[in-house]
């Protein structure tokens, strides 16, 4: 009897690899996360990234009862001040540009940048839980005729060559080979397009990456990449740094404070020794596409 072949998903012609199908299910089935989904739930923006600035200290006193949510509410807001930071670098936008979101998570910081500039934004993910999950909430708001998300790898977008004013990376290029990646993001940007990248990246100088690091590593499925590989990878790739922001002592009041709240995973401990051991940074790098 005849073997049926195998079904082949959208998914499978997204993923290349084992790996990538490996970092796919991991987002795929941590749809529970409370640190993604509960701060998320404070205003319906769902970020998938860290916070900067100092918190209020004033969220750690007060009844018992309300501490919880306070603090909550505080990391949100941490949160959402990293992706408005973000945005703020993009350079400027006009209602007619269209960006790109690569690695967009749930969705926040694109629906971030379409109310401030009221642009078309384009998402793309390889979780396939991830794209339902942003484009549902892009119908709840009223604007899935101008922010869309796409299950699509990031290296491999599909989108036309040029056809983006700005594309941003918010903690995803540690998932990817970055020559592959900015190789794609130069043909999609016309001349004069702005990239920026918010990462955590291990410090050149200290040499072999940290035991935090490495935990990091673990606890993410991810592959951090060293400070230079950025720099190196841009330049082979017409990509010129205009700014860079070194957003390490900025990042450690969030993990600090992440640390003491309910949506504490474990992993607080290796950011904050990673930090402040110097062995990683939390930098943004903006530059222009010649």
């Amino acid at each position: 009897m005849p073997t049926s072949p195998a079904r082949t998903t959208a998914t499978d012609s997204v993923l290349r690899t084992d790996y990538q199908r490996s970092v796919a299910e991991y987002w795929n089935t941590h749809r529970q996360d409370p640190a993604n989904l509960r701060l998320g739930e404070v205003d319906g923006l769902y970020h998938h990234h860290y916070g900067v600035g100092d918190y209020d200290p004033l969220v750690l006193e007060g009844p018992q009862d309300t501490r919880d949510r306070r603090v909550i509410e505080e990391l949100h807001r941490l949160e959402t001040a990293q992706a408005d930071l973000l945005l703020d670098h993009l350079g400027r936008i006009l209602p007619g540009d269209k960006l790109l979101d690569a690695g967009s998570g749930r969705g926040g910081t694109s629906f971030m940048a379409h109310a401030r500039f009221g642009c078309e934004v384009d998402g793309v993910t390889i979780s396939e839980y991830q794209a339902g999950f942003a484009n549902e909430q892009a119908v709840r708001r009223g604007v899935a005729d101008k922010v869309r998300f796409h299950l699509r790898n990031m290296l491999d977008t599909g989108f036309a060559t040029g056809s983006r004013r700005a594309v941003w990376t918010d903690e995803s290029t540690m998932y990817v080979d970055l020559s592959e990646l900015y190789t794609e993001f130069s043909r999609l940007l016309g001349y004069g397009g702005r990239y920026v990248c918010v990462t955590g990246c291990s410090n050149d100088v200290t040499g072999m990456r940290s035991k935090a690091v490495s935990r990091i590593d673990e606890h993410y499925t991810c592959n951090i990449h060293p400070r230079s590989e950025y720099f190196r990878a841009l330049a082979a790739n017409n990509l010129v740094p205009i700014r860079v922001v070194d957003l390490t002592a900025a990042t450690i009041p969030y993990w600090e404070l992440r640390a003491r709240s309910s949506v504490a995973t474990g992993i607080e401990e290796a950011f904050l020794t990673a930090y402040k051991e110097n062995s990683f940074h939390y930098l943004l790098i903006a530059a222009d596409r010649i």
